[in-house]
Protein backbone atom coordinates (compact mmCIF):
# COMPACT_ATOMS: atom_id res chain seq x y z
CA UNK A 1 0.00 0.00 0.00
CA UNK A 2 1.39 3.77 -1.04
CA UNK A 3 0.30 6.86 -2.64
CA UNK A 4 1.65 7.75 -5.79
CA UNK A 5 0.09 11.04 -7.22
CA UNK A 6 0.27 10.43 -10.77
CA UNK A 7 -1.71 7.09 -10.69
CA UNK A 8 -3.78 8.26 -8.39
CA UNK A 9 -4.86 11.12 -10.69
CA UNK A 10 -4.17 8.42 -13.89
CA UNK A 11 -7.51 6.40 -12.45
CA UNK A 12 -9.41 9.18 -10.99
CA UNK A 13 -13.31 9.02 -11.42
CA UNK A 14 -15.23 11.83 -13.27
CA UNK A 15 -17.69 12.60 -10.39
CA UNK A 16 -20.79 14.54 -11.22
CA UNK A 17 -22.17 16.56 -8.95
CA UNK A 18 -26.59 18.36 -8.86
CA UNK A 19 -26.46 21.43 -10.58
CA UNK A 20 -27.63 22.73 -6.72
CA UNK A 21 -25.36 20.70 -4.52
CA UNK A 22 -23.96 22.35 -2.00
CA UNK A 23 -21.53 20.68 -1.12
CA UNK A 24 -18.21 19.78 -3.02
CA UNK A 25 -15.44 17.43 -1.62
CA UNK A 26 -12.69 18.88 0.35
CA UNK A 27 -9.61 15.86 -0.14
CA UNK A 28 -9.46 12.68 -1.57
CA UNK A 29 -7.41 10.42 0.41
CA UNK A 30 -5.89 7.85 -1.86
CA UNK A 31 -4.51 4.39 -1.21
CA UNK A 32 -2.81 2.16 -3.81
CA UNK A 33 -3.20 -1.24 -3.37
CA UNK A 34 -0.80 -4.12 -5.61
CA UNK A 35 -2.19 -7.00 -2.92
CA UNK A 36 -5.00 -8.15 -1.66
CA UNK A 37 -6.43 -7.37 1.78
CA UNK A 38 -8.17 -5.44 4.08
CA UNK A 39 -8.68 -1.60 2.95
CA UNK A 40 -7.54 0.85 4.87
CA UNK A 41 -10.30 3.19 5.55
CA UNK A 42 -13.47 1.18 4.65
CA UNK A 43 -15.49 -2.07 6.18
CA UNK A 44 -14.14 -4.54 3.63
CA UNK A 45 -11.71 -6.82 1.50
CA UNK A 46 -9.95 -5.62 -1.61
CA UNK A 47 -9.09 -8.15 -4.23
CA UNK A 48 -6.39 -6.63 -6.00
CA UNK A 49 -6.54 -8.33 -10.25
CA UNK A 50 -3.17 -10.57 -10.76
CA UNK A 51 -0.53 -8.22 -11.35
CA UNK A 52 -2.74 -5.69 -11.32
CA UNK A 53 -3.54 -2.93 -8.11
CA UNK A 54 -6.99 -1.47 -6.63
CA UNK A 55 -6.86 2.49 -6.38
CA UNK A 56 -8.94 3.25 -3.11
CA UNK A 57 -10.32 7.03 -2.79
CA UNK A 58 -11.55 7.98 0.39
CA UNK A 59 -13.80 11.42 -0.19
CA UNK A 60 -14.02 13.22 2.48
CA UNK A 61 -17.00 16.30 2.79
CA UNK A 62 -17.11 18.85 5.87
CA UNK A 63 -20.65 18.18 5.42
CA UNK A 64 -23.43 15.73 3.99
CA UNK A 65 -26.56 17.45 4.00
CA UNK A 66 -28.00 15.43 7.10
CA UNK A 67 -24.79 15.40 8.95
CA UNK A 68 -21.53 17.25 9.67
CA UNK A 69 -18.35 15.22 8.46
CA UNK A 70 -18.86 12.76 5.36
CA UNK A 71 -16.71 10.37 3.88
CA UNK A 72 -17.54 8.00 0.67
CA UNK A 73 -15.60 5.81 -1.07
CA UNK A 74 -14.34 4.87 -4.56
CA UNK A 75 -12.77 1.53 -5.45
CA UNK A 76 -11.01 1.43 -9.54
CA UNK A 77 -9.94 -2.11 -9.95
CA UNK A 78 -6.57 -2.27 -12.99
CA UNK A 79 -5.17 -5.30 -14.51
CA UNK A 80 -1.35 -6.43 -15.74
CA UNK A 81 -1.83 -4.19 -18.49
CA UNK A 82 -2.77 -0.94 -16.77
CA UNK A 83 -6.35 -1.13 -18.22
CA UNK A 84 -9.33 -0.47 -15.64
CA UNK A 85 -11.65 -3.81 -15.30
CA UNK A 86 -13.82 -2.40 -12.59
CA UNK A 87 -15.13 0.14 -10.41
CA UNK A 88 -17.05 0.09 -7.63
CA UNK A 89 -18.32 3.06 -5.05
CA UNK A 90 -19.69 3.38 -1.28
CA UNK A 91 -23.60 3.31 -1.12
CA UNK A 92 -25.15 4.12 2.38
CA UNK A 93 -22.84 1.74 4.28
CA UNK A 94 -22.77 -0.90 1.50
CA UNK A 95 -21.09 -0.91 -1.80
CA UNK A 96 -21.79 -1.43 -5.41
CA UNK A 97 -20.76 -1.61 -8.71
CA UNK A 98 -19.84 1.50 -10.45
CA UNK A 99 -18.62 0.18 -14.04
CA UNK A 100 -21.54 -0.57 -16.08
CA UNK A 101 -21.72 -4.04 -17.58
CA UNK A 102 -21.54 -2.29 -21.39
CA UNK A 103 -18.28 -0.25 -19.82
CA UNK A 104 -20.27 2.65 -21.02
CA UNK A 105 -19.21 4.89 -18.27
CA UNK A 106 -15.58 4.18 -18.90
CA UNK A 107 -13.67 6.54 -21.44
CA UNK A 108 -10.49 5.32 -21.26
CA UNK A 109 -8.72 5.27 -17.30
CA UNK A 110 -11.87 7.54 -15.95
CA UNK A 111 -14.95 5.78 -14.71
CA UNK A 112 -17.77 8.40 -14.48
CA UNK A 113 -19.53 8.25 -11.06
CA UNK A 114 -22.91 9.85 -10.00
CA UNK A 115 -23.07 11.47 -6.32
CA UNK A 116 -26.56 11.23 -4.53
CA UNK A 117 -27.31 14.51 -4.17
CA UNK A 118 -26.82 16.02 -0.61
CA UNK A 119 -26.16 12.37 0.70
CA UNK A 120 -22.90 11.99 -2.04
CA UNK A 121 -23.43 7.58 -1.83
CA UNK A 122 -21.95 6.76 -5.60
CA UNK A 123 -23.66 5.11 -8.47
CA UNK A 124 -23.14 4.78 -11.86
CA UNK A 125 -26.59 5.50 -13.10
CA UNK A 126 -28.36 8.71 -11.54
CA UNK A 127 -31.91 7.03 -11.91
CA UNK A 128 -30.71 4.68 -8.88
CA UNK A 129 -31.02 7.48 -6.72
CA UNK A 130 -34.65 8.41 -7.28
CA UNK A 131 -35.30 4.74 -6.09
CA UNK A 132 -34.35 5.41 -2.32
CA UNK A 133 -37.41 5.68 -0.56
CA UNK A 134 -35.98 9.51 1.37
CA UNK A 135 -34.85 10.65 -1.29
CA UNK A 136 -36.39 14.00 -1.73
CA UNK A 137 -36.88 14.09 2.27
CA UNK A 138 -32.65 13.69 2.97
CA UNK A 139 -32.54 17.12 1.03
CA UNK A 140 -35.71 18.99 2.44
CA UNK A 141 -37.31 18.19 5.71
CA UNK A 142 -34.73 15.70 6.84
CA UNK A 143 -31.86 17.99 6.28
CA UNK A 144 -29.46 18.44 9.89
CA UNK A 145 -31.51 15.23 10.84
CA UNK A 146 -28.47 14.10 12.45
CA UNK A 147 -26.75 16.32 13.66
CA UNK A 148 -22.85 16.55 14.44
CA UNK A 149 -22.22 12.30 13.72
CA UNK A 150 -19.61 10.88 14.71
CA UNK A 151 -18.58 7.58 13.40
CA UNK A 152 -16.28 4.79 11.78
CA UNK A 153 -12.63 7.02 11.53
CA UNK A 154 -13.86 9.37 14.07
CA UNK A 155 -15.06 7.27 16.56
CA UNK A 156 -13.10 7.44 20.26
CA UNK A 157 -10.68 9.85 19.09
CA UNK A 158 -13.65 13.57 19.56
CA UNK A 159 -15.14 14.19 22.77
CA UNK A 160 -18.80 14.71 22.02
CA UNK A 161 -20.01 18.05 23.60
CA UNK A 162 -24.03 18.38 23.82
CA UNK A 163 -24.60 21.35 22.09
CA UNK A 164 -23.08 20.20 18.19
CA UNK A 165 -26.02 18.53 17.33
CA UNK A 166 -28.45 20.89 17.78
CA UNK A 167 -25.81 23.43 16.11
CA UNK A 168 -25.14 21.45 13.17
CA UNK A 169 -28.92 20.72 12.39
CA UNK A 170 -29.77 24.54 12.54
CA UNK A 171 -26.73 24.96 10.00
CA UNK A 172 -27.79 22.24 7.40
CA UNK A 173 -31.89 23.38 7.49
CA UNK A 174 -30.71 26.69 5.92
CA UNK A 175 -29.15 24.57 3.01
CA UNK A 176 -32.09 22.33 2.53
CA UNK A 177 -32.64 22.26 -1.20
CA UNK A 178 -34.24 20.34 -4.20
CA UNK A 179 -32.21 18.55 -6.56
CA UNK A 180 -32.02 19.65 -10.22
CA UNK A 181 -31.51 16.41 -11.39
CA UNK A 182 -28.90 17.61 -13.63
CA UNK A 183 -25.49 17.04 -13.20
CA UNK A 184 -21.82 18.49 -14.01
CA UNK A 185 -18.39 17.43 -13.12
CA UNK A 186 -16.31 18.02 -10.59
CA UNK A 187 -12.70 18.83 -10.97
CA UNK A 188 -10.78 18.29 -8.12
CA UNK A 189 -7.02 20.23 -8.24
CA UNK A 190 -4.40 17.76 -8.05
CA UNK A 191 -3.48 18.90 -4.18
CA UNK A 192 -6.78 18.06 -3.01
CA UNK A 193 -5.19 14.36 -3.51
CA UNK A 194 -3.52 13.47 -0.57
CA UNK A 195 -2.15 9.77 1.23
CA UNK A 196 -5.16 8.11 3.16
CA UNK A 197 -2.83 8.33 5.99
CA UNK A 198 -2.35 12.12 6.11
CA UNK A 199 -6.56 12.81 5.93
CA UNK A 200 -7.08 10.00 8.66
CA UNK A 201 -4.61 11.58 10.98
CA UNK A 202 -6.01 15.29 10.38
CA UNK A 203 -10.01 14.15 10.46
CA UNK A 204 -10.01 14.23 13.94
CA UNK A 205 -8.94 18.70 13.81
CA UNK A 206 -10.68 19.06 10.43
CA UNK A 207 -13.99 17.84 12.35
CA UNK A 208 -13.08 20.26 15.35
CA UNK A 209 -11.98 23.07 12.99
CA UNK A 210 -16.04 22.48 11.69
CA UNK A 211 -17.57 22.68 15.65
CA UNK A 212 -15.40 26.02 16.02
CA UNK A 213 -17.07 27.16 12.73
CA UNK A 214 -20.22 26.32 14.59
CA UNK A 215 -19.25 27.80 17.67
CA UNK A 216 -18.12 31.13 16.04
CA UNK A 217 -21.63 31.31 14.01
CA UNK A 218 -23.49 30.85 17.04
CA UNK A 219 -21.89 34.06 19.00
CA UNK A 220 -22.12 36.25 16.11
CA UNK A 221 -26.09 36.20 16.75
CA UNK A 222 -25.65 37.62 19.43
CA UNK A 223 -25.75 41.17 20.68
CA UNK A 224 -23.17 42.98 23.10
CA UNK A 225 -25.08 41.58 26.08
CA UNK A 226 -25.87 37.84 24.65
CA UNK A 227 -28.92 38.47 23.13
CA UNK A 228 -30.05 37.86 19.28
Amino acid sequence: MGFDRETALRYAPRIMFDEREPFMPRFIGTSILRASGRSPSFRRSIEVPPGGLAVEYAVFWDWDIQHLYDLEHLWVFVDAEGTVVDAEGSFHGQYIKALLPDRSNLAGDQVTAYSQPGKHAFAPLPPIFRLLPDFAYATGAGAGLEGALVTGPLEGRVEREAWWDEAAREYLRGRAFEPALEYRPFRPEPGQFVPWDELDAALPSLFLDLIDGLSARSRGKKGPHGSD
